[in-house]
């Protein structure tokens, strides 16, 4: 059985989205009275009184400028709630993220254009496997049916090696 990992927006990343957006915007700390927001930083939802940031990301653009592709029109930046400050980041337990609504899962080549995406109410980890049979596909973004927010990559999954890593996507 193969197990997917959601990757969150990564540290490095994120310390210059809370300085300045994908949008060139300053980010503007606030408190979240309510709690329940998508946080993008650690994959959980926020706590009420939790100070956070609304930052414009763009995850292909940075991804591109990482690896060299080149996403062309794909390239497309939208809002992701994250913690106003640094987070211990994510402590998943191994499972998958914000699976408790619709969501899309945005498949992906390794040029960064898309292939493909399918609305997925549950069976994530089918839909996953399902999106990496096609071996076209490079990573898939999991994303907010309502908005379109990015949630979360989940890169193709890698034979065991002593020596994984994983790439900004």
């Amino acid at each position: 059985m193969t197990t997917y990992t959601a990757h969150p927006i990564p540290a490095d990343t994120l310390k210059e989205l809370r300085i300045t957006d994908d949008a060139g915007r300053a980010a503007v700390p606030f408190t979240d009275e309510e709690g329940g927001a998508p946080l993008r930083c650690c994959l959980h939802r926020s706590a009420p009184g939790d100070r956070l940031a609304l930052v414009s990301y763009a995850p292909l653009r940075r991804w591109a400028a990482a690896t060299g592709a080149a996403p062309g029109a794909y390239d497309e930046q939208g809002p992701v709630f994250v913690h106003a400050e640094e987070c211990p980041g994510p402590d998943l337990g191994g499972g998958l993220p914000f699976t408790d609504s619709h969501r899309v899962l945005r498949r992906y080549s390794a040029q960064g254009h898309i292939l493909g995406g399918r609305l997925v109410e549950q069976d994530f980890e089918g839909a996953l496997r399902e999106a990496f049979d096609d071996p076209a596909v490079a990573f898939v973004h999991v994303r907010a049916v309502e908005y379109g927010c990015f949630y979360y990559g989940v890169e193709r999954p890698q034979p065991f090696s002593s020596a994984a890593t994983s790439s900004a996507i």
